[in-house]
């Protein structure tokens, strides 16, 4: 089998290793970085290929002689790759954060006859297939709550915050209105909204902010209740909010100097250096899930814990592994013929199919991704 990753970033290199690992597997990966390539190839003996990703024809070009496609590409690029892909009528597991509608692709993907699977990563991703399974086996699902958050372990002074994504992604994302679901309806809420204070053993008090965190379960699932929280030290949320009341965030392009630039960009621009991950830093990611409903006239709340660390051993950041062996488990489902579906697949409906659920959840356990499950009758 043969399988090929788009995008040589942190998550990107990441899912390369991991899929290498298996013997029957033949890996390539994709970047317009020829010294991260190389890098990989010493390091880890995967096959690299320099290319544009940007264009779409050559993305074609490469992904014709491979069973499946990963995607792990900013997302200024990601609806037009996962469209070339879906065209050259090859299946793909993507992570990508798409600013489009996905399922817009859907009845392509099924003309062509492929499975795409997307928002694939941690979460969302992981937090959606483990809600797909659980809303399976109860009679109803009544409501749904997921906080989840990726930290460095040491908190610089500046930020409080270190990322393995360009700034330009998370900034956007604190500017972006929040969807979450009360009583069937669809309600927008302003992202850094109703902030609430969270105790964590591992890592402490963080905060708990409004982000549009539910994307495809706002389509997919008929639940009356459903929100997503995003975690980060309390601190960092005070300088996001200072930033964007002093307009460090606007979209709206200003002049200045007689050149036309929007705030956003120049902030990214700026951050760039103070706000990624450098060689050496550790980071951990912390996610809670809550799912209410009915079984048996039994009102049950099942509680999903998951902390994972920075692996020294790998030297792989933790949202990198949490994010990417999700990725990486839904792609050895689909290559071992598991999961045939057609079409555009968020992981919710992964998670209804049984066999699907339990391999993912095993495959990230082997991997030391834990979720803890507890379940209570209220």
């Amino acid at each position: 089998m043969k399988v090929v990753v788009l995008g040589a970033g942190y998550v990107g290199s990441v899912m390369a290793r991991d899929l290498a690992e298996d013997l029957s597997i033949e890996v390539s990966i994709v970047d317009i970085n020829q010294e991260v390539l190389d890098k990989l190839k010493h390091d880890y003996d995967l096959h690299g290929i320099c290319a544009d990703l940007s264009n779409p024809d050559i993305i074609k070009d490469i992904v014709k002689d491979f069973d499946l496609v990963i995607g792990a590409l900013p997302y200024f690029i990601g609806y037009k790759a996962l469209k070339a892909v879906i065209e050259a009528g090859k299946n793909m597991v993507d992570i990508t954060y798409l600013e489009e509608d996905p399922f817009s692709l859907d009845e392509l993907a099924k003309e062509k006859g492929v499975t795409v699977v997307v928002d694939c990563g941690v979460a969302p991703g992981s937090s959606n297939i483990i809600l797909g399974y659980i809303d399976s086996i109860l009679d109803k699902t009544e409501s749904f709550l997921y906080y989840v958050g990726g930290l460095p372990v040491e908190r610089n002074w500046l930020f409080d915050y270190r990322s393995p994504y360009p700034p330009i992604e998370v900034l956007e994302e604190y500017v972006l209105l929040a969807r979450c679901v009360e009583n069937s309806e669809i309600v927008v809420k302003p992202a850094l909204s109703e902030l609430k204070l969270i105790e964590f053993p591992e890592v402490g008090t963080l905060v708990a902010i409004n982000t549009d965190g539910l994307r495809t379960l706002i389509k997919t699932m008929d639940i009356p209740f459903m929100e997503e929280k995003t975690l980060r030290y309390p601190s960092h949320i005070e300088m996001m909010q200072m930033l964007i009341e002093a307009g460090f965030l606007n979209t709206e392009e200003i002049e200045v100097k007689g050149k036309k630039i929007k705030p956003i960009e120049l902030t990214h621009k700026l951050l760039l250096d103070h706000w990624m991950f450098v060689e050496g830093d550790e980071d951990h990611t912390i996610m809670k899930i809550v799912i209410e409903g009915m079984k048996d006239d039994k009102k049950l709340r099942y509680t999903y814990d998951m902390f994972d660390k920075y692996d020294r051993e790998k030297s792989i950041l933790s949202i990198a592994r949490t994010t990417g062996y999700t990725c990486t488990a839904v792609a050895q489902t689909i290559l071992e013929g598991k999961f045939k579906e057609k079409g555009i697949i968020p992981p919710e409906l992964l998670g209804k199919h049984s066999e699907v659920y339990h391999q993912v959840i095993e495959y990230l356990r082997k991997r030391n991704v834990i979720f803890k499950e507890t379940i209570k009758e209220l």
